[in-house]
């Protein structure tokens, strides 16, 4: 007898076996995920549309996006160092009530009326500094609930998350503003973040990363920003991420102009062109799991740019809304395909001692590149029309794909992230305190001549270990009096710092040290020496 069909029961039961969703508190926050998608995505949409009725500049709709991004410029790092250092279920509540009351209040005032374009501005700007701090801290809050195995279709998940929202949000708002009013639809937007206050609940409070003397606030931003400067995967992360949104923020900028000015739509049709982005956008992200085990992650990533730079061409070259339609759905494929590729790329390369912040700073340079994007696109919109900017976006994206052909992002692994876990105890004839310092510390090694270049091979790669776990500076230096000895310095701010560096060494990091290790001559053990500045005006 032929194998019945497999039902649609069966293959839901099939899929959750093996997705994240299988995990009640993963589904929990999850579903707390979705709402504060949704709420965000309709004030946003709601947030330009309003703009759009109020002032017929190019310009000032496209400021509507960039309040909204610009506080990632401003908090940013800020916002992934706090996610880092505190806890981030009592960050996420207090992000919701931010975006709730902004958007209430914006809501109010545009039903009376006495909404301005700079109010609205502003009162935007407040929701996305809510959305800034929310982020990373929920981001990072995934590889708390999921295994290393279900990361990238967690993350994925992730993005059909923000992309449902994307895809229904802006139709339900513009449903909502026809009907009733885009008041009216901002207030319906902001009762989406109450979910995420239930959902957040699963979040259990996590174990500090680095026990010890915690870290400022204002040295977690720095220790982020110098881990993202020594890692090459992040910083390959960072450049695709800032070149592809800055020209791609040119359709997202003027998608209310495209829909009013271009195809002549009203609130309604504006949603469902914003509903079709999404739709696109939610295809792409259930494939792409499938995708990441089939192709590396810069395959996937590169053929999204090239999708992209085809769907924007397509909806610049129309008038019809359907052939825009049918753009928007691949744009918003695209989208899903570059982004949540380079988000689980940073999330499966981050330790997670810093993960918050590299979730940040990918986020930062996705903000980034949206706001000064934004600006340029709309300013340029005004000055020569929509459909060529549009085209000259897509051009600037082909001139930068061709520039950053040698870039290259790939998924880490489970060694990149591991902490190496059995360094021995330190032995000191006094505990310095925390704040003591600078700390130099000096590896001394014998190398035989016949060894000699792949020492020096070996321990190049080492500095980029030492930099981004906290050294300030790094350098190997030949004695010039022993031919075999070599001596590699660093320092270190402070005491507890040093004590952080120790921690933070990964798997990954051990195995290159161990490189350099295995050429030290076997008759002469390394030595290791450790010192601590002293204040002579202090002694």
């Amino acid at each position: 007898m032929p194998t019945p069909a497999p039902t649609a029961s069966s293959r839901l039961a099939q899929y959750m076996a093996t997705s994240p969703l299988r995990d009640a508190s993963f589904r929990l926050f999850y579903s707390g995920s979705i709402g504060t998608a949704l709420g965000y995505t309709m004030q946003a949409a709601m947030a330009a549309w309003v703009m759009a009725t109020l002032t017929s500049s190019a310009l000032m709709v496209a400021l509507v996006q960039s309040a909204s991004t610009l506080p990632f410029l401003l908090f940013g790092l800020i916002a992934g160092s706090l996610a880092d250092i505190m806890n981030r279920r009592r960050l996420i509540i207090v992000t919701q009530l931010v975006m709730l009351l902004s958007t209430v209040v914006l809501g109010v005032i545009a039903i009376t009326g006495w909404v301005n374009p700079w109010v609205l501005l502003l009162l935007t700007f407040v929701c996305g500094a809510g959305f800034t701090f929310y982020m990373p801290a929920q981001q990072a809050s995934i590889n708390d609930l999921v295994a290393r195995e279900d990361l990238p279709r967690a993350v994925a998940l992730g993005a059909v998350a923000f992309n449902v929202a994307r895809a229904i949000g802006p139709a339900i708002a513009g449903a909502v503003a026809a009907w009733l009013g885009s008041g009216s639809a901002l207030l319906a937007s902001s009762l989406f973040f109450i979910v995420m206050m239930f959902g957040v609940s699963s979040l259990k409070r996590a174990e500090r990363s680095l026990p010890g003397v915690p870290e400022t606030l204002f040295a977690g931003v720095q220790s982020g920003l110098r881990f993202a400067r020594h890692s090459p995967a992040m910083r390959s992360l960072v450049i695709l991420n800032i070149s592809f949104t800055v020209c791609a923020s040119a359709l997202w900028a003027l998608i209310p102009l495209v829909a009013r000015d271009q195809l002549n739509l009203g609130p309604g049709g504006y949603g469902l062109l914003y509903g079709t982005f999404g739709a696109g956008a939610v295809v792409s992200a259930l494939m792409i799991p499938e995708q990441l085990q089939r192709y590396s992650l810069n395959t996937v990533v590169r053929a999204s740019i090239v999708l992209w730079t085809g769907a924007t061409l397509l909806v610049a070259a129309t008038t019809i809304t359907g052939v825009a339609l049918l753009g928007a759905l691949f744009a918003g494929a695209a989208w899903v395909g570059v982004l949540a590729s380079l988000s689980a790329g940073t999330q499966s390369t981050a330790p997670a001692w810093v993960r918050a912040r590299a979730v940040s700073i990918n986020l930062l340079a996705l903000q980034t590149g949206l706001a000064l994007g934004s600006f340029l696109w709309g300013a340029l919109a005004s000055a020569i029309d929509i459909r060529p900017t549009m085209a000259v976006s897509a051009g600037l994206m082909v001139l930068l794909y061709a520039i950053n052909h040698r870039v290259r992002v790939e998924l880490g692994d489970e060694a990149d992230v591991t902490p190496f876990a059995q360094l021995p105890e330190l032995a000191v004839a006094v505990e310095p305190m925390p704040t003591d310092g600078p700390v130099l510390v000096q590896v001394e090694y014998r190398i035989a001549a016949a060894d000699r270049p792949a020492f020096l091979q070996a321990i190049q790669a080492v500095e980029a270990t030492r930099r981004r776990n906290g050294a300030t500076s790094w350098r190997v230096f030949r004695d010039v009096s022993e031919d075999e000895r070599y001596v590699e310095r660093y320092v270190i701010t402070s005491w507890a710092e040093y004590v952080r560096l120790r921690m933070r060494m990964t798997i990954a990091d051990r195995m290159l040290q161990n490189r350099v290790i295995e050429l030290q001559r076997t008759d002469v053990p390394v030595r290791v020496s450790r010192l601590i500045g002293v204040d002579a005006a202090k002694r």
